[in-house]
């Protein structure tokens, strides 16, 4: 019989498998570019629920499984977490009112565990982790097998075949040489499962030294592919403003901007909001001075966070998440509020400029989780909360919060930054809360974004071979060019997509790795080709892209 302390042992076991083998899953990502890592994601989703098991006693297998289900929702990250999550909601409701199931008990939980995943993804594709939850759960589903080691055992081996057949299903896995990552990541938790529920035989958490892979470094920070960092202080705060400063916030606008990048200064009445990369944090400081009394004051040394940042990726996401402090609750003050997910310096600024109340840090390479975004639904002061996550795999994970959270939330499906902005300034606060969100997800329809990033390994895509480290021009998403000039890649995925759409206004926004020089050089050349078209360039800050280009 499987009862709630083996179920506990056996979850324990298939979260330290999956971290174990998270960097393995991460390789299986079929596309170079650095992306939100499903071993990652999934491995932080199932420790979650770790964590909140080894803080209960609960026996039986109905509460242990119930509170799984519940501590999975909350700390979900990317698609792979959230369809995780949902298996393990269904397989709670298998086991509702029971507290020791015997093998057909098990079968039912796998069935509506199953059932669970697929009716949570509106066209559910076969080939991924739905197709190994499936097929280990309808080999099992008819079952007369009483013996719970022998059900999960069966079921676990129909699991390892699905997932050795998924390359026959989704060409693009063929074409990689490898299987699906989300499926590989359950087949490492339900292998955890087995050992524990047949052998009695916990899988054991590996040292994070021998995780930690110099592999899994080239994918840490950006700027090791980009060369040194050209202005070491980022220097932030807040100014109180004078009446009879000898200085305004344009005059120290135009001064940063001759001795630094990626400058944001944000005013009204009273206060001037400053954000500058320079290498002159004491001249920085001088300047603001001339303004007003100066508060918040925060400088950070960008080339020391980088030295650290070589102790890897994933011990930075750590490190992040336990120094971010949970934003607070409040109660509705108003009608209508917004979070966005974002990274990036400017394109925070930007999301804070235009109205938004809440930033989710987290982006391409950091999924925030459920949790994360239900923090944020709740600490903004209003009644209904539009969220925005801005990036394909966050929205999942931001639907979930839409039933947790205790105001009314709707989830405005934007893929990328430059969505998220532009259905932000399509919001009207005399429509209500349906024709707002009709309003807004039309006009982030219409905004196409090109990207450039780059090649995180060799591969092959699209006929082309990929070397390690080449610029990767992306169309609203997909991969479309190879280049070895960022600028080069940035204008011709810019140009395609303006002809293709007869785009009359392009906002560049430069990140990471770039300058505004390099922002104006590619300005320059799409007004040369495009005389009519309008052109804005933004320090926008972020990591993994080199330039998020919008086109309306």
């Amino acid at each position: 019989m499987l009862n709630g302390e083996i179920f506990k042992k056996a979850l324990v076991s298939g979260a330290n498998n999956i971290i174990n083998h998270k960097k393995d899953v991460d390789a299986l990502n079929v596309f170079p570019v650095p992306d939100g890592d499903t071993g990652t994601n999934m491995s932080m989703t199932v420790s979650a629920s770790v964590r909140e098991l080894q803080v209960n006693n609960d026996k039986s297998i109905a509460d242990v499984s119930a509170r799984t289900a519940a501590a999975l929702l909350r700390g979900a990250r990317g698609n792979s977490g959230v369809i995780l999550s949902l298996i393990f909601r269904g397989i709670a409701n298998g086991f509702k009112g029971v507290d020791d199931a015997d093998g057909k008990v098990l079968a039912k939980a796998l069935m509506l565990g199953k059932e669970s995943a697929y009716k949570a993804v509106m066209k559910p594709t076969e080939g991924t982790i739905l197709t190994v939850i499936r097929t280990a759960a309808e080999a099992v589903e008819n079952t007369e097998e009483t013996d719970v080691k022998t059900v999960m055992k069966t079921a676990y081996d129909a699991a390892c075949e699905a997932l050795a057949k998924t390359p026959e299903m989704l060409p693009v896995l063929k074409q990689a040489g490898v299987v699906d990552a989300g499926g590989q990541g359950l087949v490492y938790i339900l292998e955890g499962m087995v050992s524990v529920i047949s052998d009695d035989k916990i899988i054991p958490s590996k040292d994070s030294s021998a995780v930690d892979s110099a592999e899994s470094k080239s994918k840490s920070v950006v700027a090791k592919a980009s060369g040194d960092i050209k202005f070491g202080y980022c220097s932030e705060f807040l100014i109180n403003r004078e009446k009879n400063s000898k200085s305004n916030a344009q005059t120290l606008k135009a001064y940063l901007e001759s001795i630094g990048d990626c400058v944001v200064v944000v005013e009204d009445d009273d206060i001037i909001k400053v954000h500058v990369h320079s290498n002159e944090p004491g001249n920085v400081i001088q300047a603001a001075l001339k303004c007003g009394a100066l508060t918040n004051i925060k400088i950070d040394n960008m080339r020391y966070q980088h030295q650290n940042a070589d102790i890897g990726m994933e011990t930075s996401k750590d490190s992040q998440e336990s120094e971010s402090p949970v934003p607070q609750r409040t109660e509705p003050e108003k009608e209508f509020g917004f979070v966005a997910v974002a990274a990036g310096d400017g394109f925070v600024e930007l999301f804070k400029e235009i109205g938004v109340d809440q930033i989710v840090t987290g982006g391409q390479t950091m999924n925030p989780s459920t949790d994360d975004i239900l923090h944020a639904i709740e600490a903004t002061p209003a009644k209904h909360v539009f969220v925005l996550p801005n990036n394909k795999n966050i929205i999942m994970a931001a639907e979930q919060s839409v039933n947790l959270a205790d105001r009314g939330v709707s989830v405005v499906p934007t893929k990328t930054l430059t969505q998220g902005i532009t259905a932000v300034l399509n919001f009207s606060e005399t429509d209500s809360v349906d024709t707002n969100l009709m309003n807004m997800i039309k006009a982030a329809e219409g905004v196409h974004t090109a990207q450039v990033t780059f090649a995180a390994r060799d591969s092959e895509s699209f006929g082309q071979k990929i070397l390690k480290g080449q610029m990767l021009g992306m169309e609203d998403g997909n991969i479309t060019l190879v280049d070895d000039d960022v600028v080069t890649a940035a204008y011709r995925v810019s140009r395609r997509l303006v002809k293709k759409f007869n785009g009359s206004l392009v906002t560049i926004y430069y990140g990471e790795g770039t300058s505004e020089i390099m922002a104006n050089l590619l300005c320059d050349k799409l007004t040369q080709r495009f005389p009519n078209i309008e052109v804005n360039v933004i320090c926008g800050g972020q990591p993994v892209y080199y330039f998020i280009v919008s086109v309306e």
